[in-house]
């Protein structure tokens, strides 16, 4: 869902009349960003919640400890959530003249 937000995002901030290099290597950026942060976050999640089912079958009382680590997990795609619609919102009025297109 954080990409579908980024690219709500770039989305509305594309203009076609005055779109440069520079605003659309800074939105590539940003949807890096946040993809590769939520990929990160997602591997996270799945192995520390195999370990933590795995452990909680042995001790149930490991549940709380889990439960706090998937939290933490999660808040990698949350950082490059914030970190994506930083680069994409400080795209817009920079990088005139920076890069010059093909044409």
């Amino acid at each position: 869902i954080y990409g579908l937000i980024t690219a709500v995002i770039i989305n509305g901030k594309m203009d076609a009349a005055n779109y440069s290099a520079y605003s659309g290597y800074a939105h590539l950026g940003a949807g890096l960003t946040v993809g590769m942060s939520s990929l990160a976050a997602g591997l996270a999640i799945g192995i520390v919640g195999d370990a933590g089912v795995r452990a909680n079958a042995q001790q149930p009382r490991l549940f709380v400890g889990m439960i706090l680590i998937l939290i933490f997990a999660e808040a990698l795609g949350l950082y490059g959530l914030i970190v994506g619609l930083v680069v994409a919102s400080t795209a817009e009025g920079k990088g005139k003249g920076l890069c010059s297109p093909y044409a």
